[in-house]
């Protein structure tokens, strides 16, 4: 499990949000840029066009001191550019690692289920809730793997419960889903409108 505080990285955990913070950085970058190039545009010359006439004098046209500067601050900013990109390129890549890492540590901490769904009608509360079948229970409502004995424990939850939301988490190709299923009167019989069948373990 994760300590706050106490990672590997010593704290430099990347959030999505950094991610977000250097991406409008390159933006802002790359505005500089390009408004540099509008002052070059501007003065007709581009980044490598002469600053000098035929006969070596500075060019009359052009004001040579804004070109200068603007092609100074042009080659800047390009390395800028480039060491934000990979910057971002290593967040990302540190972002995606750290999904990784817990992913990893979702399967290793996922408790065992103690049930199945095995069936699930369409249009019932347990359908609507999101439930389906194969999906293996963890936790419904105050039955857990810890207290669960047999299926009466579940029905006796259900039968408090009418019209009130009970927590369901379920293992759902290996990861955690959680949903809300509220147990009321439908059309059908029960009040999920679905079958849970005990994993004998």
């Amino acid at each position: 499990m994760k300590m706050t505080g106490e990672n590997s990285a010593g704290g430099s955990e990347i959030t999505m949000d950094d991610v977000k913070n250097l991406v409008k950085k390159k933006d802002e970058i790359e505005e500089q840029i390009k408004a540099y190039y509008d002052v070059l545009a501007d003065q007709g010359v581009g980044v490598e066009g002469p600053l000098v006439d035929a006969e070596g004098f500075p060019r009359a046209d052009v004001n040579v001191y804004h070109v200068r500067t603007a092609r100074h601050s042009i080659a800047c900013l390009q390395n800028d550019h480039k060491a934000i990109m990979e910057e971002i390129e290593e967040a990302l890549h540190k972002l995606h690692a750290g999904a990784q890492d817990e992913a990893m540590e979702q399967q290793v901490t996922l408790p065992p289920p103690f049930a199945r769904v095995d069936a699930v009608t369409q249009g019932s509360p347990a359908c609507g809730a999101g439930l389906r079948v194969g999906d293996e229970v963890i936790e419904f409502g105050s039955v857990n793997t810890e207290n669960f004995q047999n299926l009466q424990n579940i029905a006796s939850v259900v039968q408090h419960s009418e019209g009130k939301p009970l927590r369901v988490t379920v293992i759902r190709e290996g990861k955690k889903a959680q949903m809300s299923l509220t147990p009321q009167r439908w059309s059908g019989r029960g009040l999920l409108g679905c079958n849970i069948v005990p994993i004998h373990r």
